[in-house]
């Protein structure tokens, strides 16, 4: 699955900065929290990464980054139309950096492959593209190009081991567009996997950009294996609910809408229904279930719910998720709860991959991660934004992380001054 991401230039981050996945030194934790790549010779990696550093430090810039990655190769091909713009976010409080294009690159593994796949690019074009793969532990260069400002023109090198009509697709290939995108297009079968990772195993739930799909879980209570797999997760997270119900309604024109309610597009003809979800709980004297609106629940439980179906279908298909700000809504005993389904086996025997910024200290102390997991983010004086992993300190076995986080033992606070009223 993931494996590293790489990004250089964009927004508060300058020189190059990365977040790895692969299991460093030490045996803690070994088989909650690490798993075997399937890739020969290579490191154990690790099932979650969690983010700590000070509001606006740059930890949501690194997921943006990897998110803009994610929508280049997505949509190059086909949403910018000739002599478009790219959108370019370098970092601007240096004139050297505005003048530069941004990097990324990512490595990941996928049915027992592991690539490397990577572009540079600014506003007005991709300066360079890459793909390494190794599909029997030996690199192969599958394509590169390289823009040669003198000529005007990319210089090409396609690899003997990359099958189909690559000089077709890249001479269909414009300079805002992404070979890998345009040569999906034109329906490149080796390169599917690569483009697939990108579009159904990486997952990014990001804070600016909405919440989960929430239809995933009112999709599993259609479903009896699906709902009973929503009801075990929730009553895991010990919310006091005993069973949801949904139920159709037709929309009456003038009628009230009130209560959670999802509206169903209609096909043509068919008059518009809405899906009302009731969540039970048990009466105190008679044990028997009390119907309330999903609407009477607490935020963070709304919440909950709205995300199991993802969150289950992340774990049920082994993908990558990434979340900004894991903690938004949730107790800390829930986030751990979340945290500790992607560190079981029984719950993730797919190795489904968690990476997560977060403020909740106390998951430094709760044993649930080993000293590689935990990532930290700062700037420095010049606002340019660094990461670095907890293991590089070294903290002693049985250490306490968060007493030492909190007192700027391993940087990444918030520098908070006096203020005069």
């Amino acid at each position: 699955m993931l494996i590293e991401f790489r990004v250089t230039n964009f927004r508060s981050i300058r020189e190059e900065q990365s977040l790895s996945l692969v299991m460093a030194q030490g045996k803690e934790l070994l088989v909650e929290n690490t798993f075997d790549s399937g890739l020969p010779g290579f490191p154990r990696l690790l099932r979650s990464a969690v983010i700590y550093g000070a509001n606006a430090a740059g930890k949501t810039n690194l997921l943006k980054a990897l998110q803009y990655m994610q929508a280049l190769v997505l949509n190059s091909a086909t949403i910018s139309s000739p002599g478009a713009k790219i959108l370019h976010t370098p970092f601007r409080l240096s004139e050297a950096s505005t003048g530069r294009p941004s990097g990324f690159e990512v490595v990941f593994a996928d049915n027992g492959v592991r690539y490397e796949y990577g572009f540079t690019a600014d506003a007005e074009r991709f300066h360079s593209e890459w793909l390494i793969a190794y599909p029997h532990g030996r690199p192969q260069h599958w394509f590169e190009r390289e823009y040669n400002a003198e000529r005007q023109a990319y210089d090409w090198h396609f690899s003997s081991k990359l099958k189909g009509s690559p000089r077709v697709w890249r001479d269909a290939t414009r300079d805002n567009a992404l070979f890998l995108s345009t040569a999906m297009q034109l329906n490149s079968e080796q390169l599917q996997p690569v483009f697939t990772w990108f579009q159904k195993k990486l997952v990014i739930i990001a804070s600016w950009a909405g919440q989960m799909n929430a239809g995933l879980s009112y999709k599993m209570l259609d479903d009896k294996n699906g709902k009973e797999n929503l009801l075990r997760f929730i009553r895991a997270a010990d919310l006091g609910i005993s069973d949801i119900t949904v139920r159709r309604e037709p929309l009456i024109a003038g009628q009230a809408i009130v209560g959670n309610i999802v509206l169903e597009n209609p096909t043509s003809g068919q008059i518009p229904t809405m899906l009302r979800v009731s969540s039970f709980h048990k009466s105190v004297e008679t044990g028997e279930p009390v119907a309330f609106e999903l609407s009477d629940e607490s935020h963070g439980t709304q919440k909950l719910f709205e995300a199991a179906g993802a969150w289950l279908n992340v774990l049920n298909n082994g993908e990558v998720l990434v979340v900004d700000e894991l903690d938004t809504s949730l107790h800390p005993l829930m986030t751990r709860f979340i945290v500790e389904l992607f560190h079981r086996q029984s719950s993730n025997a797919k190795n489904a991959q968690l990476v997560f910024t977060t403020h909740d200290t106390s998951l430094l102390d709760s044993a649930s991660f080993r000293r590689d997991q935990v990532w930290f983010v700062e700037k420095d004086k010049e606002s340019v934004s660094h990461f670095y992993p907890l293991s590089d300190f070294s903290p002693r076995k049985g250490e306490a992380l968060e007493h030492g986080y909190l007192k700027g033992r391993y940087g990444a606070l918030p520098f908070i001054g006096e203020l005069k009223l």
